[in-house]
């Protein structure tokens, strides 16, 4: 009988197949993205700058916690997840892609800073939404290499932004998308969906021009 696996490997194996399933569908070209997943209420996993997110193994993962300065060897983009895991502790994962469609609206959509999404019945894909009438915003930030400031101005505008009509994600400008869940499952479910959302905005608005 095999023992049972502990929770760190089991967090392990989920950022991994996060990883694999960004790569098979072209999310993360080159060494792109980022995963992260809570592993308690004070740590994280979180991939490791410059890894093939297709091919990741347990080495190509830190485990960081969310109160102290942050390792080297971690993306530049780690302060991002680290920012929304303390925001909202019912955050249990985090998957970054630098998807085509998602670099592309982010960037149609950087003068407005939102992206509303209204009458899909894909919405109801997101947690919550039970209805495609219901109006969601998805924020859309400058790119910025800073990313600590970053962070803090996404955090800032995320909590000013009404919970229900707030969609499990955001973008950053001419970059790419930030989606979460509670869980890894909801996580790649918010992924998936949103880039058949933005899809189907991009192609819908360039029919109304």
């Amino acid at each position: 009988m095999n023992a049972p696996k502990n929770h760190l490997t089991v967090i392990h194996e989920q950022v991994i197949a996060a990883g694999r399933f960004g790569a098979s569908r072209g999310w993360v070209p080159a060494t792109s993205g980022n995963f992260s997943a809570r592993l308690d209420e004070r740590h994280i996993v979180v991939t490791r700058s410059g890894r093939d997110k297709g091919a990741l193994t347990p080495a190509d993962l830190a485990t960081i916690s969310l109160d102290e300065p942050l390792p080297p060897g971690l993306s530049a983009e780690a302060p991002l997840h680290v920012a929304r895991y303390r925001a909202d502790p019912a955050i249990g994962a985090i998957y970054h892609v630098h998807s085509t469609t998602a670099a592309l609206a982010s960037r149609l959509h950087a003068a407005s800073a939102t992206l509303l999404l209204q009458g899909w019945e894909l919405q109801k894909a997101f947690a919550g939404v039970t209805s495609h009438t219901v109006a969601l915003t998805v924020p859309v930030f400058a790119n910025s290499q800073d990313t600590v400031a970053l962070a803090d101005d996404v955090e800032a505008r995320l909590g000013e932004l009404p919970a229900q009509s707030l969609a499990p994600g955001y973008l950053l400008a001419g970059h790419g998308l930030y989606a979460w869940g509670r869980d890894g499952n909801e996580a790649l479910r918010h992924l998936e969906a949103f880039d058949v959302l933005l899809q189907l905005q991009l192609d819908w608005e360039r029919s109304q021009r």
